[in-house]
């Protein structure tokens, strides 16, 4: 075998590695059957999809706020812990939605607004969620997952103003889904 053909293999072997124990440790949200099925029915309108999200992340919040008043016990801290993975978890996914329709220059403004609104209140839950030892590591994660979420919100709704600014003809369409734009006439 050549040095290129060893090297590429080398490489390959250390990705697919790399991939398997990046697979082992996300986690990902639960939704339930409604949610997915809203979630797929605005698969094709990043606006509404960002909409729904933030609308399950704020249930969730809305769930670990009404924890927090019951009294200590070993069942409230496994929902906690529970719960707040799963916030991380939904917020992550919602991240990684942004970025997605961050690439393609989705006008996702109005769903922006909301989601940037949201946030910091999300964030005051989750901060003044007293810390026990079994979950504080879930509520270290969710505050975590909960700021770059905030940040990259923020950072978004900033650079799409900005675009849709001077690209005015974009404003409302769709890129990278070549089904969705409009025909030429």
């Amino acid at each position: 075998m050549t040095r290129t053909k060893i090297f590429f293999l080398a490489t390959l072997l250390l990705l697919l590695t790399a991939s398997a124990l990046r697979a082992q440790h996300v986690r990902t949200a639960k939704l339930t059957e409604a949610e997915i099925e809203e979630v797929r029915e605005n698969a094709i309108f990043p606006d509404l999809r960002v909409k729904a999200y933030t609308k399950f992340v704020e249930e969730r919040a809305g769930g670990i706020k009404a924890l927090t008043g019951r009294p200590k016990s070993a069942q409230r801290v496994l929902k906690l812990d529970s719960s707040l993975q799963d916030l991380t978890a939904l917020m992550d996914e919602l991240d990684s939605n942004l970025d997605q329709y961050s690439d393609r220059h989705s006008d996702i403004r109005k769903s922006l607004k909301t989601l940037t609104e949201s946030t910091p209140r999300w964030l005051n839950i989750l901060r003044s969620l007293p810390g026990e030892s079994g979950f504080d590591l879930a509520r270290k994660e969710a505050i975590e997952s909960g700021e770059e979420l905030a940040d990259q919100a923020n950072r978004l709704l900033k650079e799409q103003t900005e675009y849709f600014a001077t690209h005015k003809d974009e404003k409302d369409q769709e890129r990278g889904d070549p089904a969705l734009q409009a025909e030429p006439k």
